[in-house]
């Protein structure tokens, strides 16, 4: 009898954890102008205008990212790992790190209205629940009038707390645990990534678009004063403003070519509260490489370090920034590339330093329905940064593989190398470096 209550009790599990998800899954809603958190969401920038779900009334679906991680990397400066200079490196070892996990919610509202709201259950920055952001997003409106629908045909509007559409490589970046879009294991050194409040107006026809943003410019609201420093009496906290325009177009079953234009521009934030190039709130998926564990100290918390391998040129009180993007097709080979230009200071500072990042990436998708991917990038930043009188440059190179186990699972991994030149003999930086490999499991729905 024992063995057939236990029996009873395996099967009862592997039905509440096996079955239960898989009927669920299926029987999830569909959303209109809906971007998949699956294999199927890859490549995917814009929504579209498309309307092939119609509207019946009001509809939740729930979707998940959760991400696990086994890494290999070791590190080095002109101060040992280890040693009693104050250029000392955390210690590494290979091992696993924290998963991260993301929960979606989407709601149809009303026919061409729908609402978002994204969660960090749990990512390297911050262990604890954190909400991304949330917004509304109108592809129709509920207003009567030959002009409203033949506007809202090409106009889509979006109002909220949300990711800043600045440039494209937001679109193929890794969001905590979200980590299916990328075909590798972190961001550009460079990440340009912000949720900031306010509002994004679209026209889109024939594979032509453009875009105007209007935000506060930071990734929280703020409504306490603000003070001078010695280097700026410009207490002013102004509007972030940026632009995108370009062609997304599909030549033939087999091309398909991009090309967009991006300018984000904020003249005054007071307080630092801009976040441009540091706006994530999950972390790096390199962990705790490059991170100094100054001697006498204990070593830094992972959540403390949590942007291992990035670079960011502290343009917190004034930024403008430009980014070009080009993306490229051609059956399953697929070309990104990208240069950005950007110039900005904090509110200690009296000029304009600058930073230049350019990237490029090619990947190779083939096997039944493109489940099987290999990929190379190289990325490299050249910036001056606060203090410093001469420019400095970090590199890397990735080399990636993945396999789609279904459309909602994926394992990837990567061979990194990434190198720090021209920095200060005086800074942990200088002659830095780190490579090895991570390995990483995805599962996207």
């Amino acid at each position: 009898m024992k063995i057939q209550v236990n029996g009873l009790k395996r099967n009862m599990v592997l039905l509440a954890f096996g079955i239960l998800p898989i009927t669920l899954l299926a029987q999830q809603p569909k959303i209109a102008n809906f971007r998949a958190y699956d294999k199927t969401g890859i490549n995917q920038f814009e929504t579209g205008k498309a309307d092939s779900v119609s509207f019946d009334g009001l509809k939740v679906r729930w979707g998940a990212g959760f991400t696990q991680q086994f890494q290999n990397l070791k590190h080095e400066n002109n101060g040992a790992v280890g040693s009693t200079t104050t250029n000392r490196l955390y210690p590494l070892q290979n091992g696993f790190m924290t998963a991260q996990a993301n929960l979606f919610m989407d709601v149809q509202l009303a026919d061409g209205i729908k609402l978002n709201v994204t969660s960090y259950l749990s990512a390297r920055h911050h262990n604890e629940t954190w909400v991304k952001g949330g917004y509304i997003q109108f592809d129709k409106v509920p207003f009567k009038g030959q002009f409203w629908s033949d506007l809202m045909k090409i106009a889509t509007i979006k109002i909220g707390h949300f990711e800043v559409n600045y440039g494209d490589q937001h679109f193929r970046r890794t969001d905590g645990g979200q980590a299916l879009y990328n075909p590798f294991m972190d961001n550009h050194i460079m990440d340009q990534f912000a949720t900031e409040i306010g509002g994004e107006v679209y026209l889109q026809k024939n594979g032509l678009f453009g875009m105007i943003g209007l935000t506060n410019g930071m990734i929280k609201g703020h409504i306490d004063s603000t003070y001078v420093t010695a280097s700026d009496a410009n207490t002013a906290r102004n509007p972030s403003f940026y632009f995108k325009g370009g062609i997304d177009k599909q030549i033939n079953n087999d091309v398909r070519v991009r090309l967009t234009g991006s300018l984000y521009t904020n003249s005054s934030q007071a307080g630092s509260g801009l976040t441009l190039y540091g706006g994530d709130r999950t972390g790096s998926n390199y962990q705790n490489v490059m991170e100094k564990a100054p001697v006498g100290a204990a070593l830094p918390a992972y959540t403390a370090a949590a942007f291992s391998g990035r670079f960011n040129p502290g343009f917190s009180k004034k930024v403008t920034a430009f980014m070009l993007n080009g993306f490229v097709k051609v059956k399953g080979l697929e070309f990104f590339g990208t240069f950005e230009s950007a110039s900005g200071r904090n509110k200690n500072e009296a000029d304009n330093r600058k930073a230049t990042q350019t990237a490029i990436e090619g990947v190779y998708r083939f096997g039944k329905d493109e489940n099987i991917f290999v990929g190379a990038r190289y990325n490299e930043v050249k910036a001056r940064l606060t203090g410093f009188t001469n420019d400095v440059k970090v590199n890397r190179t990735s080399l990636a593989a993945g396999w789609f186990l279904t459309k909602n699972v994926l394992l990837k991994a990567e061979i990194v190398d990434q190198k720090y030149l021209d920095f200060p003999t005086s800074d942990y930086r200088a002659t830095g470096k780190f490579n090895g490999y991570v390995i990483e499991a995805i599962v996207g729905f």
